[in-house]
């Protein structure tokens, strides 16, 4: 999508839908831009404090009966949403192109970084907490545990530390692989970039988060008795099995949902030949 085709004074013509005013052309884009940047922005908040919080187990195989314990099948919590910040840069790169889309992934970066911020001040400020005078340690309760926030402090630390590198380079990743395949395609084919370009980055996202977590944050339920990279591949593999089948399944909203969105909008329709062609769009950096 050429980004200028979003300008208001321009809209494309479907038969039996009324022309609309600048104005209420620009709320409706607006508006509906607003929507998707907030649930994507407000998703990462969400799954950046759950994070890693709490492990769900889907199930365990025992796939060596001499080793001790079972390989666990489980995905991080903070997962279950994340599928939907991809849907919603999937459609802001359909409606609204590239640059936008980019733009927006630059916040949700920054967005991370700023929940962070607030953390830290958040534990470095003094409050009611005891403190040892001997080894200046934060003293614990009697289950042996420090006050909630402390504990969700750091597992929030360790998970951003890892979705942070693994967001932008997954964010990035899709919307460069979205329009390679519109261009490759010449607009059509929806569904080919929807799926490619969301299968390929979460890939990337799921390896980078899970070798972060575990090799920085120490925050993985591995099984100590057994070997690390066997339980790290089986992660990998669960998490990516899960987004993989995410994205599958989201195929359906997006690919009605751009249709629908851009007679909404009066743009022209995501497999309309576009002018100039998607290559020469994407290759003066306005697709």
């Amino acid at each position: 999508m050429d980004e200028h085709a979003t300008l208001p004074s321009r809209q494309h013509r479907y038969a039996g839908l009324p022309e609309l005013s600048e104005a209420r052309l620009y709320a409706r884009r607006e508006t509906l831009f607003l929507v998707f940047a907030g649930l994507f922005l407000g998703t990462l908040a969400m799954l950046n404090i759950l994070g890693i919080t709490r492990f769900i187990k889907l199930f365990e195989i025992d796939f060596d009966a001499a080793t001790p314990g079972a390989t666990a099948f489980a995905v991080a919590v903070g997962v279950l949403p994340y599928p939907i910040t991809f849907l919603c840069t999937d459609f802001i790169s359909e409606l609204y192109g590239r640059k936008r889309a980019n733009r927006v992934v630059w916040v949700g970066f920054l967005l991370n970084a700023w929940v962070m911020v607030i953390l830290w001040v958040g534990g470095v400020l003094p409050g009611w907490e005891q403190y040892d005078a001997a080894t200046g340690e934060m003293v614990r309760d009697a289950a042996g545990r420090v006050p909630v926030f402390f504990e969700v402090r750091t597992l929030a630390f360790g998970a951003v530390a890892a979705s942070m590198i693994a967001y932008l380079v997954a964010q990035l990743v899709d919307v460069h692989v979205f329009h390679f395949w519109k261009k490759l395609t010449n607009g059509k084919h929806l569904w080919l970039r929807n799926n490619g370009s969301t299968l390929v980055s979460q890939l990337v996202d799921t390896t980078a988060v899970i070798l972060i977590t575990h090799f920085y944050a120490r925050a993985l339920p591995i099984n100590e008795g057994a070997s690390v990279w066997p339980q790290l591949l089986v992660f990998i593999a669960t998490g990516y099995v899960f987004k993989a089948a995410m994205a599958m399944i989201d195929t359906v909203p997006f690919y009605f949902g751009a249709f629908r969105l851009a007679r909404y909008l009066r743009l022209p329709p995501p497999d309309a030949v576009p002018h100039p062609p998607a290559a020469a769009s994407v290759e003066a950096g306005v697709g």
